[in-house]
């Protein structure tokens, strides 16, 4: 089966030959290497690029080890792009494997050599047109970027969406949705056909490469239960605004646990550092500010949030809050939970501060949308509680409720747009229409 990734595909394409490297990063299995090596390699063939002309080293085999030693690497693939008269296209799969060693040639001992240096060096030949993947976001941090100097262009690959998972899925189409919402997009999960199988291939994940690439990148030796800990409880929360501290204190009352706010929060940043976790920080819509804490984390795969807590809690509307939040990424958005703050006054005639929340705030240049995430708005007493707080922005931008059920778009007397989920995930236009 060929799941066809049009969206990064095209992006590829678009930077070709551009004079930059392109930089290709992704949570580990979510298919940066099929995109680069199957799509990309096919697509080169198509317009008259031999294979010879396609230098291809996947660095995390164990078959190329001795490549993860930046001279040799270098030494390489010189070698193999030596004729200037031809055109050569390097695809580095999985970077970060790439150590850093001493400079043989200087006896400093913080005279070291990495995969930057490979990089800045191949970057530099005319005829090489260079591609690296890697899966942790210390590829694009800011030394790299700036070691860089604006020569690097990403290209960020999630998993699945509900749209690739949708024309890949080879059961009745009726059924994609469960599917999807159980097991998420993990490319590899539409080649398994029992839960089982599914399931121990997404647990798998974490205990095999995840969490050991988080442990063996940050030298933690004795903290892997706590790691898998912070986890379950990440996953159990998904949609629920916590912060450190809380994490710290839910440590403390429930696994009698002593660890301080500061470890958690440097914990998470692990995780996110991996491209497992993304967090959306909350932005006060009438004050114009950010809100540092509390904030919400979601998965960039519910799948993989699922399988951490075993497939039993499956709350559909949190996993859909989820999916919307990793959809508006996915489309090129910026995210954050919108804050509605408002005065008013109680049965006693007091007056209060009342703080609403808007699901997203969706950003793209000077597109805006306000999105709410709701199961069922069936009864106008739900309606209402789900649509307040878009009804006390002020603003003219596009008010959006999103809910389970399979509708025909309408709008209410707010001028809020309310639409089925598979609605929105399928058709890009469905948020304008």
């Amino acid at each position: 089966m060929v799941i066809e990734r049009s969206r990064y595909l095209e992006k590829l394409i678009s930077k070709r030959d551009n004079g930059l490297v392109k930089v290709i990063t992704g949570v580990r299995r979510s298919g940066k290497s099929f995109l680069l090596f199957e799509l990309y390699h096919s697509y080169l063939n198509s317009i008259g690029i031999k294979d010879g002309n396609i230098i291809e080293i996947a660095l995390d085999e164990a078959v190329n080890a001795v490549y993860r030693n930046p001279l040799k690497l270098d030494g390489y693939i010189r070698s193999r792009v030596s004729d200037k008269s031809e055109r050569f296209y390097v695809f580095l799969d999985e970077i970060q494997f790439v150590m850093n060693i001493q400079n043989p040639y200087l006896d400093e001992k913080e005279a070291k050599i990495g995969f930057i240096d490979v990089i800045l060096g191949l970057m530099r030949l005319k005829n090489v047109d260079l591609y690296v993947t890697g899966s942790n976001s210390h590829m694009l941090s800011l030394d790299i970027l700036t070691e860089f100097r604006g020569r690097g262009d990403e290209v960020h690959v999630l998993p699945l969406s509900y749209r690739e998972f949708y024309d890949a899925f080879e059961g009745e189409k009726r059924h994609a949705w469960r599917e999807y919402l159980t097991y998420g997009g993990m490319p590899y999960v539409l080649h398994l056909s029992s839960h089982e199988e599914k399931s121990k291939y997404l647990k798998d994940l974490f205990e095999t490469v995840y969490i050991r690439d988080v442990l063996e990148r940050n030298n933690i030796q004795n903290d892997k239960a706590i790691l898998e800990d912070l986890l379950n409880i990440i996953s159990s929360s998904v949609g629920s605004l916590t912060n450190p501290t809380k994490l710290s204190n839910t440590f403390q009352s429930v696994r009698n646990v002593k660890i301080n706010a500061n470890t958690i929060s440097r914990y998470l940043d692990y995780f996110i550092d991996a491209f497992i976790l993304s967090k959306a920080c909350r932005y006060d819509i009438k004050g114009k500010r950010y809100i540092a804490t509390p904030l919400k984390y979601y998965f960039s795969d519910v799948g993989l949030r699922n399988a951490r807590l075993n497939f039993r809690h499956q709350e559909e509307n949190h996993i859909m809050e989820n999916i919307i939040y990793n959809e508006l990424v996915l489309r090129g958005f910026d995210v954050d939970v919108g804050v509605v703050e408002y005065n008013c006054r109680n049965e006693e005639g007091k007056s209060s501060r009342v703080q609403l929340e808007i699901d997203f705030v969706a950003n793209k240049g000077s597109r805006r949308y306000y999105i709410q995430s709701a199961l069922s708005v069936d009864e106008e007493s739900k309606r209402i509680q789900e649509t307040t707080s878009l009804t006390r922005v002020s603003d003219s931008f596009r008010k959006i409720v999103v809910v389970k059920d399979g509708i025909i778009p309408w709008y209410d007397e707010n001028g809020i747009l309310y639409l089925g989920i598979e609605e929105f995930l399928l058709d890009e236009a469905a948020m304008d229409k």
